[in-house]
């Protein structure tokens, strides 16, 4: 059998790295139903949700964390836009999914939400089950679905905060 050279090695290797991700089906996209929520714990300013029972409400999911810079970044427009558009039907969840071991600690989320004024509903998704459900890959995504539960956007990154409150202003008329 003949050896590998290490190009080749990398080629092969880089194959078969690429295979999976070819025969994976794709993530939940527009125009898809959203996941429920699942394997979520300790709910930080309301009670435990659903998706089931936010349905007629425009729902943006936000998966991050706070030891996240990017994730940091998006707060103060999260923040805005729930003081702003949840009178006009909008609901922002956030889904904490840590990144770090010490990210999985309830005390420091509940500074953390402390400290950037967060106010809208907040869960632990250290089991990463809602993340998975989501086949969220990137801190931060948001994940706007719509009234009747229908996926109409992810947005990746911390870049074009604005065109993303543009979009959230217009669904909601």
């Amino acid at each position: 059998m003949p050896l590998l050279s290490r190009r080749n090695f990398l080629a092969t290797a880089a194959a078969g790295c690429a295979i999976p991700a070819l025969i994976r089906p794709a993530r939940a996209g527009r125009g898809d139903p959203a996941p429920e929520f699942t394997g979520l714990a300790n709910w930080i300013n309301s009670p435990e949700l659903t998706m089931a029972g936010l349905r007629d409400k425009l729902v943006l999911v936000d998966f991050w964390t706070f030891g996240c810079s990017n994730c940091v970044a998006t707060l103060p427009y999260l923040t805005a836009w729930h003081d702003e558009l949840s009178p006009k039907g909008l609901v922002i969840v956030g889904v904490h999914t840590p990144e770090f071991p010490f990210e999985r600690d309830l005390d420091q989320l509940q500074r953390a939400v402390g400290r950037h004024g967060i106010s809208y509903p907040v869960a632990q998704d250290n089991s990463y089950a809602t993340w998975l459900a989501y086949e969220v890959r990137y801190w931060p995504t948001s994940v706007i679905v719509g009234r009747d539960g229908v996926v109409v956007k992810y947005h990746e990154g911390d870049q074009g905060m604005e065109a993303l409150g543009d979009d959230l202003r217009a669904m909601l008329g």
